[in-house]
């Protein structure tokens, strides 16, 4: 009965994003190439300030006031842009919102870098962070005045922000003139959402046992519970689970499955046949079984944890032994040597040789600026210096695992924080080769990474997202 169910509300949620999908005139190439090297595509709407290519004028006739800004822009360079801001904001107090707290690091960057061109120039911040994924229920409150409080986010989960925040009208894209060029593009030809930074999860593993990870599939195979954050509490965790079954990911999960000894492929084959008929369901590709038989085990196998601090303290131990885990590649800066606790306790699976199979996935930060921000010059000069400045990333740079869109300002903070040789002693010697970040183009290629498709999330929420709030979660119990 329960699957009937299932099945009825899944071919009524098919008809409905359908009907949804022809009313809302977006489109976009879900796994396209937008230039940054994350393989995501989107279409924000900031498309409404693009230039007509008939015409060669920018359409103003459906802007809002804030997309009329952002429209010209989009026409300058971070020096006008200041220039902009300078006149704007001199002596005003600038709120912004974000996921991430080091908004409130870049800030004060921002305003001497403004200060630099007039010393005249003075402007109070507010930085929030909300807690609990709240921050779309703030800016949905704040949408509702006709001149917000917050000029700008610096935000996360692609899937919310696609439908809650986007489709809305509540939030708005700019493209900094001097990062689309960077790229190799223009902010016209552009056609996604601006990325801060890209974010790696990846899977790894302790060491101080026999066991070992050498395929993706080791980790929800019988018996095996990686330690993970709980996917109803950081939520950008579904977005993984629903990129799965995107065509790309979906054929690493299958290639991985071949390569597979006999044995471990009877062990997981019943599952993959048991989803064939959900696949086809939900219009999945070719592989789409192996995505949500992936899916399945996975959320029946993880051991949810509250955050990835803890879960990365646990798995340098030398008590871990065997345990394994999917957490930010980050917080292994943080880990402090001591006896019973080390680095060289783990290993990154995707690093060693002879592992197949998606080492992780990645996630964004995206940068906004708000449809009824009070102060967007200011909002658009911001954003441009966090994304297109060495120093304006800088808050974010000095760790491995956050990798800039930007490919200059990349280039310029392994030029000082030498991320790839992490690990490194003062002597040089490698002593903790697990620390050395191989970089954001080995990642989203050899590595393998699952990396987040906001429109693709929001494509599959109803049917995919649907499914897996019906799945079964590990509770500390083995179950037949």
């Amino acid at each position: 009965m329960k699957k009937k169910l299932l099945s009825a509300f899944m071919a009524g949620s098919l008809i409905m994003a359908s009907l949804a999908g022809c009313s809302s005139g977006s489109g976009g190439n879900t796994g396209g190439d937008t230039g940054t090297g994350t393989g995501t595509d989107t279409v924000s709407t900031t498309d409404t300030a693009k230039t007509d290519a008939d015409t060669g004028a920018a359409d103003t006739a459906n802007m809002t006031e804030t997309q009329k800004i952002i429209a010209e822009a989009q026409t300058m360079t971070l020096e006008e842009l200041a220039a902009k801001a300078i006149e704007e904001s001199n002596g005003a107090t600038f709120y912004g919102v974000g996921n991430s707290s080091r908004g409130k690091t870049a800030l004060p960057l921002f305003i001497e870098y403004l200060q630099s061109i007039d010393s005249s120039y003075n402007m109070e911040f507010d930085w929030q962070q909300p807690k609990n994924n709240k921050i779309f229920e703030q800016l949905q409150a704040d949408s509702l005045k006709e001149e917000g409080t917050f000029a700008m986010t610096l935000i996360q989960d692609g899937n919310q922000i696609e439908s809650k925040m986007v489709q809305t009208g509540i939030l708005d894209t700019f493209i900094p003139l001097d990062w689309a060029q960077a790229n190799g593009t223009t902010p016209d030809a552009y056609n996604g959402y601006l990325e801060l930074q890209l974010l790696n999860k990846v899977f790894m593993y302790n060491t101080t046992g026999d066991k070992t990870y050498d395929n993706c599939w080791d980790f929800v195979a019988e018996g095996s519970h990686p330690l993970f954050m709980d996917i109803d509490s950081e939520i950008v965790g579904k977005n993984f689970l629903y990129m799965l079954t995107e065509d790309t990911y979906a054929q690493y999960l299958k290639d991985a499955f071949d390569a597979l000894p006999a044995d471990e492929q009877a062990y997981f084959q019943p599952t993959i046949d048991s989803e064939k008929e959900d696949a086809e369901l939900f219009g999945l590709g070719a592989n789409g079984a192996y995505a949500l038989a992936y899916i399945k085990l996975f959320v029946g196998a993880y051991n949810a944890q509250t955050d990835d601090g803890p879960i990365c303290q646990t798995l340098v131990t030398d008590s871990a032994t065997d345990q394994s885990g999917l957490l930010v590649y980050s917080k292994l800066r943080s880990v402090e040597e001591s006896s019973g606790v080390s680095v060289n306790n783990i290993n990154i699976a995707a690093y060693q040789d002879g592992y197949t199979g998606i080492g992780g996935y990645g996630y964004c930060h995206y940068l906004f600026v708000t449809d009824n921000s009070p102060l967007p010059w200011t909002a658009c000069a911001f954003i441009a210096y966090m994304t297109c400045t060495e120093d304006g990333f800088s808050a974010w740079g000095k760790d491995m695992g956050g990798y800039s869109s930007n490919p200059e300002v990349a280039k310029a903070i392994e030029t000082t924080y030498e991320h790839s040789k992490g690990g490194y002693n003062e002597a040089g010697e490698d002593e903790f080769p697990a620390k050395d970040d191989r970089g954001k183009e080995w990642w989203v290629g050899e590595g393998q990474l699952v990396v987040e498709d906001p429109q693709y999330c929001a494509s599959v929420a109803f049917t995919v997202g649907s499914w897996i709030e019906t799945l079964d979660k590990y509770t500390g119990e083995e179950t037949e």
